[in-house]
């Protein structure tokens, strides 16, 4: 992922402020207080809470 890494050490969940960790496949940032994965599109993360996705209990991103 090309996100900056100063950019990631300072970005917090929007809906719980709490730490974000990369998905190990790159796809996004995921929450594991609020199980809500948030997609990294064109390098840039989307931040929204609406356009979060709930991660399944196997932390794949399924519903």
């Amino acid at each position: 992922m090309g996100v900056d890494p100063f950019l990631l050490s300072i970005l917090v969940c929007p809906k719980c402020h709490g730490a974000l960790t990369i998905k190990n496949n790159s796809e996004g940032l995921v929450c594991s207080s609020c199980a809500l994965l948030y997609p990294v599109k064109d390098d840039i993360p989307v931040m929204l809470i609406e356009e979060a996705i709930p991660v399944g209990s196997s932390g794949d991103g399924t519903r």
